[in-house]
């Protein structure tokens, strides 16, 4: 634990705030902030990464993860008096800063704001921006919590506005923390409450009771990938095809890379691959380590809007799918369904993955899956009972040749 001495707050005396950096991870956070008698009075442990798109010289358009916040510090967070509420203030990076703060009333806590800001004057991170000036993007989120809870979400939640993608999972978060003691009752998020339910808007036109998916051709395939600064660090092939129903209605949609946009983030024990359209949202991959030694696609988020107009949104964190050793890749070339939830399928086609371990943006060794391993399989056995069988029809005529040649002989 590494303790750092604040200025003195108005109305609380001086603050100490001790800082544990990689509880989980080198990229995990965790915040045990302290008044001016020693008692936490807000905790915080949570994992975050922006994504932000700007406009370069050349008139493109470029998007940056970023998510690199192991030499953050927390200069400015407090506990909070009577005039101030309690704070959480992050500085990382070249110009980075995000700020969280809470507010008070008689029975619940609030997570009022979230402000995110970042210096385009970075020539790092922004080498080639049009526009060389600091931005900020503000959130009023207004989320109330029980006073004696603490808020846990493990789901990924994302904030998008003016081009700035915020995202926050593994979140445990109390201020105006009770006698100095974190509370062991959790309050939870939406996603976690629900993470195997969907929660369609209702459209304004009805449906008819029952719908026949008009089937659909084989998707083309996507190639997509993720940058950690200039070094690939997660790469995917696969053709997709969603399979939703709402409202007794099935809809079955072909993704068209040539209109998909792709970004994304790489940590130690996570990953993710961000898929969006014009009418896709976000359609989410995330894949995590299993044993140190393995990985595999946990979790799935979709929202996107659908052709009668209505919204179809859907977490599912609890997945198992695409398992393979860690330092390889996995794929499978015969169709496969990722099986989400009863409304919300994908099929998958010339799937090949690897979230981890990239090696100069190329794939390592390939997983197959079993329905590809199965077809391999078969081709030498059948292979082989060709040879077997071509022997044994050899070795026969040979030895019907022999007795004939024998027989022959002794009749002389």
């Amino acid at each position: 634990m590494v303790c750092f001495r604040l200025s003195p707050v108005p109305g609380s005396g001086l603050v100490l705030l001790c800082l544990v950096l990689g509880a989980v991870s080198s990229y995990a956070l965790e915040l045990n902030l302290m008044n001016s008698e020693k008692v936490t009075c807000l905790y915080a442990k949570w994992q975050m990464n922006f994504t932000i798109r700007y406009e370069t010289t050349s008139k493109n358009y470029k998007t940056v993860t970023i998510s690199d916040l192991v030499n953050a510090t927390y200069n400015g967070s407090i506990c909070g008096d009577d005039q101030n509420g309690p704070r959480i203030e992050v500085q990382f990076g070249s110009g980075f800063s995000w700020t969280v703060n809470f507010t008070k009333q008689l029975s619940t806590y609030s997570i009022e704001s979230i402000s995110f800001s970042y210096d385009m004057k970075d020539n790092t991170t922004f080498p080639d921006a049009k526009k060389k000036e600091v931005f900020t993007v503000y959130e009023l989120v207004t989320f109330r919590i029980p006073l004696d809870d603490i808020f846990r979400c493990n789901s990924m939640l994302t904030l998008e506005k003016h081009d700035v993608g915020q995202h926050y999972w593994d979140v445990h978060v109390q201020a105006f923390v009770q006698n100095g003691t974190v509370s062991t009752k959790e309050f939870l998020c939406d996603k976690d409450k629900t993470s195997t339910t969907v929660v369609p808007i209702v459209p304004t036109t009805l449906p008819s009771p029952t719908t026949t998916p008009t089937p659909k051709e084989k998707p083309n395939t996507g190639h997509y990938s993720v940058k950690n600064g200039s070094n690939t660090c997660l790469l995917a092939n696969m053709g997709l095809q969603l399979n939703i129903t709402q409202d007794k209605v099935t809809s079955i949609i072909n993704i068209n890379p040539n209109t998909t946009g792709s970004t994304g983030s790489c940590h130690s024990q996570t990953a993710l691959l961000r898929l969006n359209s014009s009418n896709i949202k976000y359609l989410d991959f995330v894949f995590a380590l299993k044993n140190e030694n393995r990985f595999y696609l946990k979790e799935v988020n979709l929202s996107m809007h659908l052709v009668n107009g209505s919204v179809f949104s859907f977490a599912n964190n609890n997945l198992s799918y695409w398992d393979a050793p860690l330092g390889s890749s996995y794929m499978c070339k015969k169709e496969q369904t990722v099986s989400v939830s009863e409304a919300f399928q994908i099929n998958t086609f010339d799937l090949r993955v690897q979230p981890f371990s990239v090696i100069k943006g190329e794939y390592s060794t390939a997983e197959e899956c079993s329905a590809d391993s199965d077809l391999n399989f078969l081709i030498p056995v059948a292979v082989g009972v060709a040879l077997g069988f071509l022997i044994i029809v050899v070795f026969i005529s040979y030895m019907i040749g022999r007795r004939k040649s024998r027989t022959g002989y002794q009749s002389v």
